[in-house]
């Protein structure tokens, strides 16, 4: 599903800041990882390379066994639009919009008409929880149902991958439970995530665990489970 092989981020000109330094992995189709590290370590920068929001200096990155550092700004549009789902720590949902409207708007750039948005949507905010809360906007949700909504919307284009960043960092413990409740539901349905985060129990939720520190990985691991 997702391949880097020596993947260097490099800002400013010659001799600027180097915030990856020569990162490879690979993750396959169905896996449940974790990207884990204090600020400052690159997490951040790995995960916009991986979503297509930037492009590596050197090396590679394949995504769905195609190569795609060096694709167009449109290109790339494309990609995100019809392979990649994200998940944000501050929901980003348009406050304006019901919890429907905000889960049909990637449906809508991808070209499906409005009754297939709206069922589709609607499927998707069941799936979340959310059924009998479709027409409520963002403010008339609890932060957890916020982040519902932000998932439902990233299924919305069927993505290959999901991509989630520090998805619960402003929701209370058990609302975070709740969360990673359903990113494990995902999983085990055949989705292929990659969480972003700086918290240990948060990260062990997932099956494998890559340890970001100065740009570079440090650890390759499984998280430890009671027997």
């Amino acid at each position: 599903m997702v391949s880097i092989e020596g993947v260097v981020k490099v800002y400013g000109d010659a001799g600027g800041y180097q915030a990856l330094n020569g990162i490879s992995f690979a993750i396959p189709d169905g896996q449940f990882a974790a990207i884990m590290g204090p600020s400052g370590c690159g997490k951040s920068t790995l995960l916009n390379i991986l979503g297509l929001m930037d492009q590596p200096t050197r090396g590679a990155y394949v995504l769905d066994g195609s190569p795609v550092q060096d694709l167009s700004d449109a290109e790339r549009t494309h990609v995100r639009r019809d392979k990649l789902g994200f998940v944000f720590q501050a929901f980003n949902l348009l406050p304006r919009m019901t919890a429907l409207q905000n889960v049909c708007l990637p449906m809508g750039y991808a070209g499906l008409g409005r009754v297939e948005r709206r069922e589709r949507a609607k499927e998707l905010l069941k799936r979340v929880g959310l059924a009998g809360k479709e027409h409520r906007t963002p403010l008339e949700l609890s932060g957890g149902e916020r982040q519902r909504v932000g998932i439902a919307r990233a299924l919305a284009n069927r993505p290959k991958l999901l991509l989630a960043d520090e998805p619960t960092g402003n929701l209370d413990s058990k609302t975070s439970v709740e969360i990673l409740t359903l990113f494990r539901e995902l999983h085990k349905e055949g989705m292929t995530l990659l969480l972003v985060t700086h918290d240990p129990a948060i990260a062990a939720q997932a099956d494998r665990i890559l340890r970001i520190k100065d740009g570079s990985v440090v650890a390759d691991e499984k998280p430890a489970r009671p027997s």
